[in-house]
Order: C-alpha cells, then structure tokens, then sequence
C-alpha cells in the first residue's frame, strides 16, 4: 500500500480554479526524471475532482489512465479541501480518517489564518503538519485506531464511488482540460497523451 500525495486546498467559487494551501508527495517510487511530471499531473487531477464536487462530499475518483491509483476527496462545507492519493489496495476509511484530521488540524492552526481569502497556490506551502501526516499514514495499521475509526464510520458511509468521467460536466472532457491545463508544461500533456495511448499512465517503475 502508498499513499502518493496529500494536498490541502480552497474553493470558494471565488477563483476561477481551486487554490493549493499546501501539499506533500512522496514519489521515490517513481523514476527520478518522472518525478515532475507526475507530480504535475496530481496536482492537476485534484484540482480538477475539487471543482467538479459539492462542498461537505466525499468522494473516491478513480482516474482514467492511473487505474492503480485513486483519488479520495473531501470537501467540507466552507470551501477547505483535502486529498489523498493512493493506490487501491489503501483502506478508504483510513484515507478519510486521515483527510479529516487534516482538515481539523489545518483549521487550528494559528499560522493558517486568513486562508478563507487566500488566493496564491503554496501560500502555506512546507506545512511541517502534512510531512508529518504522510509519513504516518503509509502504513494504514499504525494510523487505524479502532475508537478512532469507529468514531468516524458514520461520517465516512456516504463516500461515492465515481470515475472521473462521471464527476466532469456535461461536454467536458479529461483530454480537453489536461491540454488547456497552464499548471502542465508541455512534457507532461506530451506524457498524459502517450500513458492514454498505452494505458499505463503512472505504472511505477
């Protein structure tokens, strides 16, 4: 099991894309040179399930060309969101055990004050929090504290299960908005292109 990334950000309608808080990935596994364009292409994924679902959903997307991996969302009610990207043999109640505490622990953080307004990606980038959460997490046994978890099932029963295909708008397509994309340099949409031609995007080398 590996959790891949962990993000924090903001949408409030009020940015015509989300907005990154903060974020931390662990992509050793990968090869070093496939290292930046895979970080690209998370940071885009997110952005783009953070837009497409409702404030105060979870949610679990599986994305086209990384059916290895999944994206667990949630998005609460002022506009805060949290992601996990892992693979999918990763517990879903763990991922949103750990968004959760991230949420709170984002919140009560003094540092993190006027976040509600922010509008520069990375503003709290090197959050030592989130580091620290994603180190934790790799191993779901030392996170998944029974009275914890048990505590948190009824909060976590309603997550939906969806394909991005299923969460994008009417017309909207995955191709279209990863090549109109300006977070992508042109390496990664070249590389988006090819991994959907052979349909191993993000196999781990």
């Amino acid at each position: 099991m590996k959790v891949l990334q962990i993000s924090v950000m903001r949408y409030m309608r009020d940015t015509p894309e989300p907005v990154t808080m903060c974020e931390v990935s662990d992509l050793k596994s990968f090869g070093f040179f496939q290292r930046p364009t895979i970080q690209q292409l998370l940071n885009a994924f997110n952005k783009i399930v953070v837009k497409r679902i409702a404030p105060g959903q979870r949610i679990t997307v599986e994305v086209e060309n990384m059916q290895e991996y999944q994206v667990h969302t949630f998005v609460s009610a002022d506009g805060l969101a949290a992601t996990l990207t892992a693979d999918k043999e990763y517990p879903t109640r763990v991922a949103f055990a750990v968004l959760n505490e991230v949420l709170e622990e984002f919140k009560a953080d003094p540092q993190m004050r006027g976040w509600e307004t922010e509008v520069r990606n990375e503003a709290f980038g090197g959050w030592p929090v989130l580091g620290d959460k994603l180190s934790t997490c790799q191993d779901p046994a030392s996170f998944d504290k029974i009275l914890k978890i048990q505590r948190d099932l009824d909060t976590t029963q309603q997550v939906l299960h969806q394909t991005i295909d299923n969460i994008l708008e009417r017309g909207e397509k995955l191709d279209d908005l990863v090549q109109r994309s300006d977070e992508l340099s042109a390496t990664s949409k070249q590389f988006y292109r090819q991994a959907r031609k052979t349909n191993s995007c993000c196999t781990i080398a």
